[in-house]
């Protein structure tokens, strides 16, 4: 696939990583950002070409495929334009502000029979991988009660960044731009989820537009109750957590590392490793979800199918998080 990345802000470092470990999958035609300081910073790290000149990149006929990483309020006008010059497209989380551009962008995708993929990574770790073939395959019994955390921390230096914590600029706060990675994971292991009730809001140790904490009641499809609490307030940050607890047996999904308890005394622990990232840096974590993400959207191309992290499936997360807030108001 010849790729090309718009965008060359905070979340390129990751992607960047992972494609320079799929070279021999990957093209990498284009590194393009209208900021000059930028090009000159990104070329002086990384072996790729750049250009200020985005127009150039979405009308190359040598590209098959772009990757967007700038801003959610871009991403229509942008993937819109990319789509419709023939074009994949995987776009960073969330697809856009609200969800109205967001399902105009899949709408989009569709309309030019392209693939349209997201970067919501979590899925591919190898902790959620296993989990989701213990909950597909029945080894943990029906499922009766699911709960996550995202218990993370962010500083009011992060949101006095132009832009940052605004509907304008991200759509939202801790559920839209930190925790719909675990959200969107959650959803995807235990199925439809069905909002009793939330609230949300911003603490005191922020000051900025959107949500910095919210808390959700659900009803599971299967019968079971699940709950959710979020936030950016947690001084000093944790990893982020899934507990499944089920008829069998119970997992718990911390950051990177799944833990399962069997009632028959049957124990699977990870291997002894660093303990992992506490949630308070905003790249503190590996990029090899990346790596397995672009190449299942590499793949997807390759076979005529949507990736795993499609635009629907986005779409699904992003209407849950705004029937979250909704609720919450």
């Amino acid at each position: 696939m010849r790729l090309a990345i718009i965008g060359l802000g905070m979340a390129a470092a990751p992607h960047v990583a992972a494609l320079r470990k799929l070279g021999d999958r990957v093209e990498v035609r284009w590194a393009a950002s209208p900021s000059r300081e930028r090009t000159q910073a990104f070329a002086a790290a990384h072996p790729f070409p750049v250009t200020n000149d985005v127009d150039a990149v979405i009308a190359d006929r040598e590209v098959d495929a772009i990757l967007l990483l700038t801003p959610p309020s871009t991403h229509l006008d942008l993937g819109a334009r990319i789509l419709s010059a023939g074009k994949h497209l995987l776009v960073e989380k969330p697809l856009e502000v609200d969800l109205g551009r967001a399902a105009e962008l899949v709408a989009a995708a569709r309309r030019a029979d392209r693939r349209l993929g997201v970067v919501l990574q979590h899925r591919f770790r190898p902790g959620a991988r296993r989990l989701r073939s213990l909950l597909d395959s029945g080894a943990l019994g029906a499922v009766q009660l699911a709960t996550m955390a995202v218990p993370w921390w962010r500083s009011q230096a992060y949101y006095d960044e132009p832009g940052r914590g605004t509907r304008a600029r991200d759509g939202g706060g801790v559920l839209l731009t930190q925790a719909i990675h675990t959200l969107d994971l959650f959803r995807s292991l235990v199925g439809p989820l069905e909002l009793v009730a939330s609230l949300a809001g911003t603490t005191a140790l922020h000051r900025m537009e959107t949500e910095d904490h919210a808390l959700a009641l659900f009803r599971l499809g299967a019968g079971g109750t699940g709950a959710m609490t979020a936030t950016t307030a947690a001084f000093p940050g944790r990893p982020e957590s899934i507990d499944i607890v089920g008829t069998t047996g119970s997992a718990r999904l911390e950051g990177e590392s799944l833990t399962v308890l069997w009632q028959d005394g049957r124990r699977e622990a990870p291997p002894a490793a660093p303990p992992p990232p506490p949630g308070a840096g905003p790249m503190d974590f590996s990029h090899e979800a990346h790596r397995a993400l672009i190449e299942d959207f590499v793949a997807a191309v390759a076979d005529g199918r949507d990736p795993e992290a499609s635009g629907e499936e986005a779409l699904a997360t992003q209407a849950l998080i705004e029937c979250i807030l909704r609720e919450a108001r």
